[in-house]
């Protein structure tokens, strides 16, 4: 029997580097696949101390290690950010969205008073990339976004990078006028079927409206398992089951980066974080949410790690550089 279970894992272990997880996620015994005894360990050590919502290790499709429940719908926070530029890729694929395409020539504006021509100059590629130079309050920013908001008009556009809210949410709302698609009706349809979510629906996203700004925020509700699915189309290349569900260019594009951070060994693609090359290989990216909200992709290992954490609990050892280096470890252990 023991031998006959190590044949079926070498078998799914030759399937191609683009294996995706069927109907339900199937899961190996790493050492039958290659992994060292020893390997997993700071993993399990993780998620014995920090004891997240789910964490979740996936290798060419299938799952290494599980902790938690990764069946459990949580609000990703700022992850919503990576979800939308998936959706953004298919829309400029068809033509929808042009990158090029100013706010002012898409009748984008703020409260009173308003837009100057520098900030309407701004084009949905400087938004994508948080280069807009408009600097003004918006939804669900955290205290450190207004701390270190400049001053409006300190930067013109494409000139500087700042990881901002108000691009973010500027681009849910173009992306609703120029699609007419609800982004969550949207996202539903256009990538969580194709790949099979578990978990997700329409229902899951809300628009979170504020005083401050015009344009609303998106949160979503989503579980590990299912993060973990949209890691496993970006891993891919945006291949699913022999269906190209995000074009492989947008993959590509997005996942590189554009610019220099203020964060320690991350550069910014179109709305997702890029991880070194030295270390993790290339098109290694990461989204990333406040509270511990984690979805880290590493196509050159096949590897992809998933971290979810409830809102408001204990903040404690949820540091996004704690989760970069154990994935530095693993993707240096795996065979």
């Amino acid at each position: 029997m023991n031998r006959l279970l190590a044949l079926i894992a070498l078998c799914l272990w030759s399937l191609p580097a683009s294996a995706e997880p069927g109907l339900h996620w199937q899961s190996l015994d790493p050492a039958a696949v290659g992994w060292t005894a020893t390997a997993l360990q700071p993993l399990r050590d993780y998620a014995g101390l920090r004891k997240p919502t789910a964490l979740m290790l996936v290798q060419n499709g299938a799952v290494l290690a599980s902790f938690g429940d990764p069946g459990r719908k949580v609000g990703v926070a700022s992850v919503r950010k990576s979800l939308l530029s998936a959706l953004y890729g298919i829309a400029v694929a068809d033509g929808r969205i042009r990158l090029d395409a100013r706010l002012g020539e898409l009748g984008i504006d703020e409260k009173p008073p308003g837009l100057n021509a520098q900030e309407k100059s701004a084009t949905v590629r400087d938004l994508l990339t948080a280069r807009s130079g408009i600097y003004l309050p918006a939804a669900h920013e955290t205290a450190e976004i207004r701390e270190k908001r400049p001053p409006r008009g300190g930067h013109a556009p494409g000139a500087f990078w700042f990881y901002n809210n108000w691009d973010f949410n500027v681009l849910g709302t173009i992306y609703r006028q120029r699609t007419a698609e609800d982004i969550f009706e949207s996202f539903a349809r256009r990538i969580a079927a194709p790949i099979g979510m578990e978990d997700f629906s329409a229902a899951d996203g809300r628009y979170a409206p504020s005083p401050v700004s015009q344009h609303p925020a998106y949160p979503f509700r989503l579980s590990a398992r299912d993060l973990a699915r949209f890691g496993v189309l970006f891993a891919n290349g945006g291949s699913w089951d022999g269906r190209q569900v995000v074009p492989a260019a947008w993959v590509r594009e997005s996942t590189t980066s554009h610019s220099e951070t203020d964060r320690p060994a991350r550069g910014y693609g179109y709305m997702w974080w890029t991880l070194p090359e030295d270390g993790f290989g290339k098109g290694a990216a990461l989204a990333s949410g406040y509270g511990g909200q984690l979805l880290a992709i590493v196509p050159d290992k096949r590897l992809v790690m998933v971290q979810t954490a409830e809102s408001g609990s204990s903040r404690k050892g949820t540091r996004t550089r704690d989760f970069i280096d154990m994935l530095r470890w693993i993707a240096a252990s795996a065979p």
